[in-house]
């Protein structure tokens, strides 16, 4: 079976994975307070974004289902699939990695923290299986 897309697979399904893990354990409800602090702390800048419940669940649920259905190309080993591994590379590694150590700072496991380290791995393996690309 191809290493790259396999990878691919495993990194779509593990953001799955990690997207339910934070639906069932509220994470806007630990997200959004931080959120706040951060908006007051640079004087009312509106970034990083709050969230709603159901926009946010939606919205991630129809990037994992663009993102598994690029699947068929990331097995061809299409060149413009490349960009997008490298960068959900990133976004698993580093998410796994925030949620981590999130949950080592505030000493309890923080919503998410389930899944980081599957998700963190297969950022990992993709990023990995990439950079062999042939």
């Amino acid at each position: 079976m191809d290493r790259f897309g396999s990878a691919w697979i495993l990194a779509c399904s593990a953001l799955a994975l990690h997207v339910a893990d934070e639906a069932s354990h509220d994470f806007l409800a630990w997200y959004n307070p931080i959120v706040r602090r951060i908006r007051h702390g640079l004087g009312g800048f509106p970034f990083p974004p709050t969230f709603t419940f159901w926009p946010w669940l939606i919205g991630l649920a129809i990037a994992v289902l663009l993102l598994l259905s690029i699947t068929p190309p990331a097995f061809r080993h299409e060149a413009w699939v490349r960009p997008l591994a490298i960068l959900l590379g990133l976004v698993n590694a580093g998410n796994g990695i925030l949620h981590l150590v999130a949950s080592a700072v505030a000493g309890r496991r923080v919503p998410g923290v389930l899944s980081a380290p599957f998700l963190l791995a297969s950022g990992l393996w993709l990023l990995y299986t990439t950079a062999g690309w042939h």
